[in-house]
């Protein structure tokens, strides 16, 4: 049977791809509270529709930081991807073009900025950004990013060191020798790695103070992922960040930490409207990106669930489970009594929900 769902292509996966290198997408850290709670706490969430609206024409288009997007959700940054399948980073980014959505690259990617951006020459991009210790392999690569065409630096801010990833441990996961990360490649003679080795060469001197630095690389917007508190939220914008995503690393850092359909609120608030907020970390359904943009969210960030469709079956598969996001957020616009991702608010949740953001739970809103 063809898969209906997210959950479907998961499965799938499971099934095509080596124990280790499954475990590693998959997995979180510790006891993988997070993860789970991240899933569950979308779930938790109901919405309260609205009737009798005209819904006759129903879009989820959307910008994010004036760039026009097909849906409120983004591909987010996934390392290693041609461990899933050959098509790898060239492959998500021709189904994110094709999905009329954004790809966000990451630094651990197969393949270089500039090889993307030629899979997809059209389509918009961002470059997550690890700083190494050797700066000048990151300078390198943002003067790539910047070369190539990507609009945004999106900075991930949560992993100075590993998460301990106990999946991983245990199948002893490796990337082998043959999968090379150009990044790392750069720093130094490749010989496949383990993931505390992929993430080993990453600064974790990294300050606030450096983000100026970091902007005097690259004449582009400043996202910071990984966000999960007000009080960071309150210092990204006093640093000049122009948009954070509200993360947890898919529960793959820190076990011990809220949901990030918990954290969004404080932090929304704490923006007060300033800069745009994404968020990311559990998003299974298209329902789940209608209940983060009630909450206050621009828009998400999913990196598992198209890289399930990427496992199955390349680009086409990639491009499949972002069409099945993109015609569910459609429904649940509709069946909510939305045409347009902008009419989503606070009211659309349930009180406890709503109270949570900090706003009237059944504020006065006319058809």
């Amino acid at each position: 049977m063809d898969p209906v769902c997210v959950a479907d292509f998961e499965r799938l996966a499971e099934q095509r791809l080596e124990p280790g290198a499954f475990g590693y997408y998959a997995g979180g850290a510790g006891d993988e509270l997070a993860l789970t709670g991240n899933v569950e706490a979308w779930r938790s969430l109901k919405l309260r529709p609205r009737v009798l609206v005209d819904v006759a024409e129903v879009s989820a288009a959307t910008t994010v930081l004036g760039t026009p997007v097909s849906m409120p959700l983004l591909v987010a940054p996934t390392a290693i991807q041609r461990l899933a399948h050959p098509d790898g980073e060239p492959g998500m980014a021709r189904a994110a073009a094709a999905a009329g959505t954004l790809m966000c690259l990451s630094t651990l990617a197969t393949s270089t900025p500039a090889e993307v951006a030629a899979a997809a020459p059209d389509a918009p991009r961002w470059f997550q950004l690890y700083v190494f210790r050797d700066r000048g392999v990151t300078r390198s690569f943002i003067e790539q990013a910047v070369e190539s065409g990507y609009e945004a630096i999106v900075l991930t801010v949560d992993a100075p060191w590993l998460g301990r990833r106990e999946r991983d441990l245990r199948t002893g996961f490796r990337v082998p020798e043959e999968i090379v990360v150009p990044s790392l490649a750069a720093i130094g003679e490749w010989a496949g790695a383990t993931p505390l080795e992929l993430l080993g060469a990453i600064d974790p001197s990294l300050g606030w103070d450096d983000l100026a630095e970091l902007r005097a690389l690259a004449p582009l917007p400043l996202v910071l992922k990984g966000i999960q508190t007000a009080e960071d939220a309150r210092l990204a914008v006093e640093h000049g960040a122009d948009a954070i995503v509200v993360s947890n690393h898919g529960g793959r850092q820190l076990d011990a930490v809220a949901p990030t359909a918990a954290l969004l609120p404080e932090v929304v608030e704490a923006v007060g409207g300033r800069i745009e907020v994404y968020v990311d970390g559990g998003i299974r359904r298209g329902s789940d990106v209608v209940k983060a943009l009630a909450l206050g969210a621009r828009a998400v960030l999913a990196g598992r669930a198209p890289l399930w469709g990427l496992a199955c079956d390349g680009e086409a598969g990639a491009r499949r489970v972002l069409e099945l996001l993109q015609a569910e957020i459609e429904l649940t616009l509709a069946l909510c009594g939305c045409s347009l991702p902008g009419a989503v608010s606070a009211a659309h949740l349930t009180s406890s929900a709503a109270q949570g953001h900090g706003q009237s739970p059944h504020p006065r809103q006319d058809p």
